[in-house]
């Protein structure tokens, strides 16, 4: 598994060497950071969407949840960044394993998603791959960091809602008729 994590890592990273591929998934890399990208897309969600702001909030609060999950996951694993490819950006840590950056992203597009936001699923795989482009992440890091992100949102998309949690992968437009929360039909 770790030589098919570095051969993939070294193959991805080296489309990093285009200067447009580099420049995207560097902005990406930033704009993720600490989850903040997500944040901003909940907050903006629920500042247009007034129906339903109340379910932005709390998607918003999962995908922030979804992120510090992964940052506890990271100080207890502790694996090494790679360390046979030139990352293209600097890091808040150390430690890689799982991607923040992936678990905020996934943990945003199903939560996001729910609520009818097509475009954050393009983005949130976009800023997975980014990772590796950059060269800050083995692909199993990317993974295992989308799984939790999905997972965390999954598990609290019944609180996100108020409504009975959906299968796995019932996201984008399908998932925009969503039941809106107690709180929700009360303000409508």
């Amino acid at each position: 598994m770790d030589c098919l994590d570095h051969r993939m890592l070294s193959a991805l990273r080296a489309h990093g060497g285009d200067p447009r591929v580099a420049g995207a998934a560097r902005a990406l890399s930033r704009a993720g950071e600490h989850g903040a990208l997500w944040i901003a897309a909940g907050v903006a969600g629920a500042a247009v969407d007034g129906t339903r702001r109340g379910a932005w909030l709390r998607g918003t609060a999962l995908t922030a949840g979804a992120h510090l999950v992964s940052m506890g996951v990271k100080r207890v694993v502790r694996r090494p960044r790679p360390a046979h490819v030139e990352p293209l950006v600097r890091t808040a840590g150390r430690h890689s394993f799982p991607s923040s950056h992936a678990t905020s992203a996934a943990a945003a597009a199903v939560a996001y998603g729910t609520l009818g936001a097509s475009l954050i699923a393009p983005l949130a795989a976009a800023m997975c791959v980014s990772r590796l482009v950059v060269g800050v992440h083995y692909p199993s890091d990317v993974v295992a960091g989308a799984a939790l992100g999905v997972l965390t949102a999954r598990l609290g998309s019944r609180w996100m809602t108020g409504g009975p949690a959906r299968p796995v992968g019932a996201t984008g437009a399908a998932g925009a008729a969503v039941q809106a929360t107690p709180h929700d039909r009360r303000r409508a």
